[in-house]
């Protein structure tokens, strides 16, 4: 099989070249020309005939385990699913439901909620998106202000979101809301809560963006009585609950279609060909294929709890990550091929 730019780890267990070749062959039989090499966001409606397939042929889940109606593929298996997809430009499903909440559903959630919200997310029907960002509360999220009042069998929902991508389309939102304003630290007060969107006092406007589309949107909450069974995780325990999303989010952010698309955005810059312009795409490449690498070993090693006062920090301990003054690399997949050391050369 010929190597091509693509492909970030070695295949050479010949169970996966043969599963490469058949999941090249399925893709270029079944997906949509019209949705390959798409400059913008595809819209969910859209994107949900293409879902649907990949949902009956199996693999519209591969990191989920099979008991959850999963593929229950290895991590390589996984990878070469996302690589196959990116090298024809095909679009992959939105992470919202796969990726984000439904491990967490899995792992944290009631049998109920398992039974309510995993088949809606595996079949395509339901749109999840995230509830995070507020104004003024972005990369300080444990300063959101959205609260959540416990009310009988209910939390009154009051606040706003914002920057939630494909909040228009969503039916289901996933949301970090404050539940002890008196918490120390402040991270210590905040639930995660499964809201409907089609709830009573919920107003979702889109966000047009500069390129003129609506990929974002804010929502409005007043008075929305969410039911205490939408509870995940326990009460004031959103914090670490959100914090198990970070490997998935690491991994869809070093996902080979964005080195893909900065390449196609750089191929078309008259500066391409100045040295100062090549030595940045190298280096943001170079950190995409890390970020995709690292990501890959993070999802493989068992979570411990976030570090506090009275749980200092127990990553250390683990020999299956690097001590705190060494560094990392992926490995140098041109070297893995030609069968020489896996070591990366210095990047000087």
């Amino acid at each position: 099989m010929q190597w091509d730019n693509t492909t970030l780890f070695s295949d050479d267990n010949p169970a996966d070249r043969a599963f490469r070749e058949e999941v090249r062959a399925w893709i270029a039989a079944n997906c949509p020309k019209e949705l390959c090499d798409r400059p913008l966001r595809i819209d969910p409606p859209e994107l949900k005939p293409w879902h649907r397939k990949l949902y009956e042929r199996g693999w519209i889940a591969p990191h989920w385990p099979k008991s959850a109606g999963g593929m229950g593929a290895t991590l390589t298996q996984q990878i070469i699913l996302f690589e196959e997809m990116s090298r024809v430009g095909a679009p992959t499903p939105y992470p919202h439901g796969l990726s984000f909440i439904g491990p967490l559903i899995i792992e944290a959630g009631t049998p109920e909620q398992k039974a309510e919200h995993l088949p809606g997310i595996l079949t395509g029907d339901v749109t999840w998106c995230q509830g995070y960002s507020e104004p003024g509360s972005g990369s300080d999220l444990a300063s959101l202000s959205t609260s959540a009042v416990l009310d009988g069998d209910s939390f009154v929902v009051n606040g706003h979101k914002v920057w939630t991508t494909n909040g228009h389309f969503a039916d289901w939102m996933f949301a970090l809301v404050r539940t002890d304003r008196e918490a120390k630290p402040r991270h210590a007060g905040i639930t995660m809560l499964l809201i409907d969107l089609k709830s009573s006092g919920i107003t979702v406007r889109p966000i047009q963006t500069i390129r003129g589309d609506s990929e974002f949107a804010e929502e409005f909450f007043v008075d929305v009585r969410v039911p205490k069974e939408n509870m995940l995780g326990s009460l004031n325990g959103g914090w670490q609950v959100a914090n198990k999303l970070l490997g998935s989010e690491r991994f869809t952010t070093g996902h080979p279609r964005n080195a893909r698309c900065f390449s196609t955005r750089l191929g078309g810059s008259p500066n391409i060909r100045e040295p100062h312009a090549i030595r940045r795409s190298c280096t943001v490449l170079l950190c995409l294929r890390s970020i995709c690498w690292r990501s890959r070993r993070f999802i493989a090693t068992p979570r411990v709890c976030m570090p506090t006062a009275r749980h200092p920090p127990r990553w250390r301990q683990s020999s299956r990550l690097p001590a705190a003054n060494s560094v990392s690399r992926p490995p140098n997949c041109w070297s893995m091929r030609r069968g020489r050391s896996a070591e990366a050369p210095p990047i000087s």
